[in-house]
């Protein structure tokens, strides 16, 4: 659970929940997801950026851990994508179905717009997984 590769791994894939969440939800998404609040004054005009990157941190490590063990020894990118795919369903579509059915956050296109972000972006996640271990477990 600690070993070198994880720890790598970890912070590259937390490096990415950052930085691509960014990218992602913040660049991309934000003006395809604005008219699909149906809360208004949701969301912080700044983020807390240090629970930000602790909260990636967090990510980052169970994705690494939860990937190794996935896995099994054989990390090839399809490994990462199709990890990836399962992991953005998991919390995507299905977090996001539930945050629907039970809140008045978002509406229902802008939380499909919102789960194929999430895929989008544990895919990509995953990838970096699965070429970290590849690598790291490869030297030994």
């Amino acid at each position: 659970m600690f070993s070198k590769t994880n720890l790598i791994s970890t912070i590259i894939t937390s490096i990415w929940g950052f930085l691509g969440g960014w990218l992602l939800w913040g660049i991309i998404g934000d003006p395809m997801l604005a008219d699909h609040a149906t809360t208004a004054g949701l969301m912080k005009e700044m983020p807390d950026m240090a629970l930000l990157a602790i909260g990636c941190l967090v990510i980052g490590f169970a994705f690494s851990t939860i990937y190794s063990k996935w896995a099994r020894g054989t990390h090839g990118i399809s490994h990462g994508v199709q990890f990836g795919i399962w992991v953005g369903i998991l919390i995507g579509l299905g977090g996001g179905l539930i945050g629907y059915s039970t809140s008045n956050i978002m509406d229902l296109p802008g939380t499909i717009i919102n789960a194929i972000i999430y895929v989008v972006h544990y895919v990509i996640m995953g990838i970096i997984a699965s070429l970290v271990y590849r690598k790291f477990t490869a030297e030994g």
